[in-house]
C-alpha cells in the first residue's frame, strides 16, 4: 500500500452541530454568522458587487443545491466519488453544503437563512470522497478538472498529511490557469502541521480565529500559514435545508475563497498571484509584527482588500515559469506608519458586537455530527 493510499482525507470542521430548518430558527441564523459584522461584508459586499461574475469550484463532498440559501448559485458540476459520475448536486456529508453556503449563501425571505460573502458568484461543486481511509486520486482529479471548467477561485476545504507528487502538479496546472486556489491549514489535534495541498507554495493556506480574532485551536500553525479568518463556531448551511454550527480551518478557507471572490469580482483583470498579493498585503495584523506562523499575515481584511491602494508585484515575487504563481509568504508590504516594523498593511481591527442567537437552547441543539476521519 502507498503512502497515497494510506493518507487520510481530512475534513474541517470536526464537531457539529445541525439545526432545525424551522421559520423561526432559520430567521435568527443571520443573527448566529458573527463573521459577517467581524469582517464587515455587508460593506465588501457592496465594493465587490456580491461576487458577481465569477465562478468557484468547492472541491469537497458535493453540494446540495436544492437548499432555499443556494438555489440558483449551484451549477453542474462534476462528481468522482460516485461510480458513473455525476454533477455533484448531492451532499450526503454536509461539508461541502456548508462550504457553499459561506462563499455564496445568499439567503431567503426577509434576511433569513444563512448569507455568504460572494451570494452573487456561481458555484460549481466538485464531489470528491468525503471521508475515506483509503482515499484516492479524486481530489487531484477534482482540481484539474476546476482548473480546465474557467473557474476563478477553487476552495479546498479538504486535504492530506502526506505530500502527493499528483496532487502538487494538479495544483500547479490550476495556478498555470490563473486559478486562486485556497485551501484548509488543518485541524488539532489530527493535524501537527500544515497539510497539503494548503502547504504547497502559491496556495492560500487558512487557519481559523474567534470571535475575539484570537488565534482558534482548532487551527494548526505553521511556516506555510497565509491568512486567518473566522472558523469557531460558524454557522452556515446543511444539507435538507438545515443549518450547521461548527468550528475548523474549512470555514475559515471558505470565508477567504469568498474574499477572494469579491476581489476578482472587483479587480477581473488582476493575475490570481496579484489577487493573492492583495489579500495578503492588506491583512489585519495579528501576532508577532509581519507574517507569523499563527496567523499568517494577519486576519483577512475584504474592505481593506477591495480598497486599498496595493504596490505591485515585485520581480523577486514575480510568477515562477515552473508553477505560474509567486509564493504567497513573498508579496511586497505596505508599511504602516504607527507600526513601521510590520510587513504587511495594517488596517485598524473591525469590532463588532457578537450577536447573540434569539430563540431556546432546543432551537440550536439538535443532532450533534462528528465527522468520522
Amino acid at each position: 500500500m502507498t503512502v497515497r493510499r494510506r493518507a487520510v482525507l481530512a475534513l474541517a470542521a470536526t464537531v457539529g452541530v445541525l439545526l432545525p430548518s424551522t421559520p423561526a430558527y432559520a430567521d435568527n441564523v443571520r443573527d448566529a454568522q458573527w463573521q459577517l459584522g467581524f469582517l464587515n461584508v455587508a460593506e465588501a459586499q457592496r465594493l465587490g458587487n456580491e461576487g458577481s461574475g465569477v465562478t468557484v469550484a468547492v472541491i469537497d463532498s458535493g453540494i446540495d443545491a436544492a437548499h432555499p440559501d443556494l438555489t440558483g448559485v449551484v451549477s453542474p458540476g462534476a462528481d468522482f466519488a460516485t461510480p458513473g459520475g455525476g454533477d455533484g448536486r448531492v451532499d450526503a456529508n454536509g461539508h461541502g453544503t456548508g462550504m457553499a453556503g459561506l462563499i455564496a449563501g445568499h439567503g431567503h425571505g426577509n434576511a433569513a437563512g444563512a448569507l455568504g460573502i460572494a451570494p452573487k458568484a456561481q458555484i460549481v461543486p466538485v464531489r470528491i470522497q468525503a471521508i475515506a481511509p483509503s482515499f484516492g486520486d479524486e481530489e487531484n482529479q477534482g482540481i484539474i478538472w476546476a482548473a480546465q471548467h474557467g473557474v476563478k477561485v477553487i476552495c479546498i476545504a479538504v486535504g492530506k498529511t502526506a505530500d502527493d507528487v499528483r496532487m502538487r502538479r494538479a495544483v500547479e496546472q490550476a495556478q498555470a490557469a490563473d486559478v486562486v486556489v485556497v485551501a484548509a491549514a488543518g485541524n488539532r489535534p489530527r493535524d501537527t502541521k500544515v497539510i497539503y495541498p494548503a502547504a504547497y507554495p502559491g496556495v492560500i493556506a487558512a487557519v481559523g480565529v474567534d470571535q475575539q480574532g484570537n488565534h482558534s485551536d482548532v487551527s494548526v500553525t505553521g511556516p506555510e500559514v497565509s491568512l486567518a479568518a473566522p472558523a469557531a463556531d460558524v454557522v452556515t448551511t446543511a444539507p435538507n435545508n438545515k443549518y450547521s454550527k461548527g468550528s475548523g480551518s474549512s470555514n475559515a478557507t471558505a470565508i477567504v475563497a469568498g474574499v477572494a471572490t469579491l476581489v476578482r469580482a472587483k479587480y477581473p483583470n488582476l493575475t490570481a498571484p496579484e489577487v493573492i498579493h492583495r489579500l495578503t498585503a492588506t491583512a489585519t495584523d495579528k501576532g508577532a509584527p509581519g507574517r507569523d506562523n499563527e496567523y499568517g499575515f494577519g486576519i483577512v481584511n475584504p474592505v481593506a482588500a477591495l480598497t486599498a491602494d496595493v504596490p505591485p508585484l515585485t520581480p523577486s515575487a514575480a510568477p515562477s515559469s515552473a508553477t505560474g504563481v509567486a509564493p504567497v509568504a513573498t508579496p511586497p508590504v505596505v508599511a504602516q506608519p504607527s507600526r513601521p516594523n510590520r510587513t504587511p498593511l495594517v488596517i485598524a481591527l473591525i469590532v463588532a458586537g457578537l450577536l447573540v442567537v434569539a430563540g431556546t437552547a432546543t432551537a440550536i441543539t439538535i443532532v450533534v455530527r462528528r465527522n468520522n476521519n
